[in-house]
Formats: C-alpha cells, sequence, structure tokens
C-alpha cells in the first residue's frame, strides 16, 4: 500500500485540525485497497492452525506501510511493529481462522474452498465468524496510522493470531514469546463483528464482555451386550441420560440466583446398532461463567454428578472427565472501556455508541490480558440496517456468527471498523 497525493492532503488536513478521530477522507483514501483485501480473505479461508495463506498476505500487506513483521510466531502467527518515537504500547489484535462451514450466502465472492480437517474428513470452509472484515480493518487502520504519524507517538503493535476458532492460537504466541521477544503492551485492543447491531454502530462495555469456557469430554463406561437381554449389561446410554437432566440440575439448584452459569451438553456418541447396548458412551459438554468461583463450583459439580450417576447404575469404571479446551472469561477495564467509548462517541456520534450487555460466547484474547494488559474489546455492527429493523420488529433474528449464511454488511462495517479503532489507537497513543 502505497501513500497516494490525495491521502498526503488528508493527513496533513488532519494534522494541521489536531484530530484524533479519522476524517472519512483517510478511510476512503485506504478502503479500496482494505475492501480488497476482504473480499481476497472471504473467497481464501483457511481452517485454525493452517492460515498459512492468510498470515503471508497479512504480514505482505504490513510489512509494505513499514512495519517490522515477525513471522511464524506460535505456528502461523504474525507480529507487526510499527515505532513512532516515545510513547505508550498499544496492541491491536485480529484473528486469522476460518470454520468448517460450507458457505451458502449465495454472494457472487461467496467462498467455494473444501479441505480436509484434521481428523480427515472433508469440510467446506467460510469466514463464517467475520475475521476477514477483522484482518481488512486492521490492515486499513494500520495504512491510516502508518501515513499519519504526526497525529500519535509511541510503538503500535499488530497481531495476527491463528487458531481463535479452537481456543489455542492466543496461547501458543504466548508461550513463543509474545510478550518477552516483543514491547510489553499497556493496553490490548480488538473487535469482534456480528448481526447484533446494524451496520455503522459499535457495541461498548465495562467489565465482564465475554464469559470463560470450558470444554469437557465424558466417557461413560458400562458393560455392552444383547439389546433384548438388558439385565446381562450395564447400559451407557441409559446412565447418559439421566446424566444429561442431572447436570441440568447444577445452575438452577446449586449456583446462586443472580450468578451466571450455563452448561451445555452438546452431543451424545454411543452404540452402532439398534439391537446392541454399546459397552461406553460419550458426551461433550460447553461450560459457561464469568466468575472463577462459580466455574470452579460448575466444573466440581459435574466431575461429582458424573461419577454418582455412573455408580448408581453400578458401573465398575469410573467414567473418563477429560478438558480439552479451556479459555478465561475477557473483561475490559471499566476505567478504559469509559475513556474509549467517549472517544467512540466523539468519532461516530453517540447514537452509534450502544453499552451492550455481556456475552457468553468466548474468546482466547483473554489470554493475552492475563498477561496483566488491561483491556478494551468492542463490538461492530454487521447487520444491514434495513434488515436489522425488519428483523427486530419482527421478534427473529438475522443469522448469527457461525451460521452459514452469516455475511456482514461490509459497506459500512468496515468502513466503520476502521474509524473505529484509528479514533482508539489515537486517543491511546497520544
Amino acid at each position: 500500500m502505497k501513500l497516494t497525493y490525495a491521502l498526503s492532503l488528508v493527513v496533513l488536513t488532519a494534522i494541521a485540525w489536531g484530530q484524533t478521530s479519522a476524517p472519512d477522507a483517510e478511510v476512503q483514501a485506504v478502503y479500496p485497497e482494505a475492501h480488497a483485501l476482504y473480499l481476497d480473505l472471504h473467497q481464501n479461508p483457511e481452517l485454525s492452525s493452517h492460515e498459512t495463506q492468510t498470515a503471508e498476505k497479512l504480514a505482505r500487506h504490513l510489512r509494505d506501510l513499514g512495519s517490522t513483521v515477525t513471522e511464524h510466531v506460535g505456528g502461523t502467527g504474525v507480529v507487526a511493529i510499527l515505532k513512532n518515537g516515545a510513547g505508550p504500547t498499544v496492541m491491536l489484535r485480529t484473528e486469522l481462522d476460518a470454520l468448517p462451514v460450507e458457505e451458502k450466502t449465495g454472494l457472487p465472492y461467496a467462498s467455494k474452498v473444501h479441505t480436509k480437517d484434521d481428523s480427515g474428513r472433508d469440510v467446506g470452509v467460510m469466514h463464517a465468524c467475520g475475521h476477514d472484515v477483522h484482518m481488512a480493518s486492521l490492515v486499513g487502520t494500520a495504512a491510516v496510522m502508518a501515513h499519519s504519524k504526526n497525529t500519535w507517538h509511541g510503538t503500535l503493535i499488530l497481531i495476527g493470531q491463528p487458531a481463535e476458532e479452537t481456543i489455542s492460537g492466543a496461547k501458543r504466541m504466548i508461550d513463543d514469546g509474545l510478550m518477552t521477544r516483543f514491547p510489553k503492551p499497556d493496553v490490548a485492543v480488538a473487535l469482534h463483528v456480528g448481526n447484533q447491531l446494524p451496520s455503522g454502530q459499535v457495541g461498548v462495555g465495562p467489565g465482564y464482555r465475554f464469559s470463560n469456557a470450558d470444554s469437557l469430554r465424558i466417557t461413560i463406561y458400562g458393560k455392552g451386550g444383547h439389546g433384548s437381554m438388558p439385565n446381562s449389561t450395564i447400559d451407557p446410554i441409559v446412565i447418559a441420560a439421566r446424566l444429561v437432566v442431572t447436570l441440568q440440575t447444577i445452575v438452577a439448584r446449586e449456583v446462586k440466583p443472580g450468578e451466571v452459569a450455563v452448561v451445555t451438553v452438546g452431543y451424545i456418541q454411543a452404540g452402532t446398532k439398534n439391537n446392541i447396548i454399546p459397552d461406553h458412551a460419550e458426551l461433550g459438554l460447553t461450560i459457561r461463567s464469568y466468575k472463577p468461583e462459580v466455574r470452579k463450583q460448575v466444573l466440581a459439580a459435574i466431575d461429582r454428578i458424573t461419577k454418582a450417576e455412573a455408580e448408581a447404575a453400578g458401573a465398575t469404571q469410573e467414567p473418563k472427565i477429560e478438558q480439552y479446551e479451556a479459555t478465561d472469561a475477557v473483561y475490559n477495564d471499566p476505567a478504559l472501556d469509559q475513556r474509549l467509548q467517549t472517544v467512540l462517541e466523539s468519532t461516530l456520534g453517540k447514537a452509534n455508541v450502544v453499552v451492550e450487555d455481556p456475552g457468553m460466547a468466548s474468546e482466547d484474547f483473554s489470554y493475552f490480558t492475563a498477561q496483566g494488559v488491561p483491556s478494551f474489546y468492542f463490538s461492530l455492527g454487521g447487520a444491514d440496517p434495513a434488515k436489522y429493523a425488519e428483523a427486530k420488529a419482527a421478534g427473529t433474528h438475522l443469522p448469527s456468527n457461525h451460521s452459514p449464511l452469516f455475511a456482514p454488511d461490509v459497506d459500512p462495517a468496515l468502513h466503520t471498523g476502521i474509524e473505529a479503532e484509528v479514533a482508539v489507537l489515537r486517543n491511546l497513543l497520544k
């Protein structure tokens, strides 16, 4: 990306005004290349931990802007550093990965990618969570910041993080020395696009933004046999069925009313034929909470109830409970959130900045902030405003993230993403 004559004039004007937000002309000057990158990324998505081409594209764009770029951090992670004298150090993060979802949006630039996942299954691949919007926003923001260095001072660290969808990429980057090989940020910033708000708006909120998440795999061991002679077996399917029901009493009867927790059994896998009682059954759970003490309470209750149900059925082998994914809650520093809410209201207009309730989705962005880095994580509206209004009036919902029909209203969502990120960074890098 090269600095154009038009952009030079815009930058000089911005400096003369002493602005901290991005004038529309600044964003428009970088928008065509950001939008072209979005289309490219959307049509060529890659699964978690396999984002090789995606990482190369991001690295190339950021290197062209004068950043010092390090690739292969924690796998396919990208770290780009843009220094501009003394001042704070601020990190802006985007995700690289897409999902194993076959796109059904019907868009002319829809993904047609198919590949093998890590288990060997043939899957469609789609940016069904909007990470393509996030990457294009970051590159557009980096271009504005690189071409307007008289409007900010300090060190800007641009992170391309792999494997967010498997909540493993942030930890891998940290384990690979993100906070020691590179300047440690004073603040970490990220955004996420979704259809919960119309495009042109952003959402903020102090305190908890996303929940803790724990993924559990529970294996119940029974005794297999003929379906016509259940008395000679210990049926793991019946144990699993009782377990699903009893687990729901944890939130209803053990967690203090007013506290937040979710226990969801997402799958049960058992058996091969209708007249065969299998010797084991497997359940997959996702557990959500905010507070560490509630998280500990719920996990302990799951352990207790699972073992008790198996023992009550006479199982001779104790169930196996495996925790294979986990991430902490994303928590926005309240003072920082209030400060940057004011900045965004000044930039986008007060009506376009919404204070949101915490959500129960999860994000491994928390691994970065667990290193003692204050967080500002905000939402980017992605819904077509007319469709959003129609759905709200009808009491229905537009396709959510992870849906094969998820299609952000990229213009103005991408424009708003760049404008908002520039405003936030210029305020933090005064």
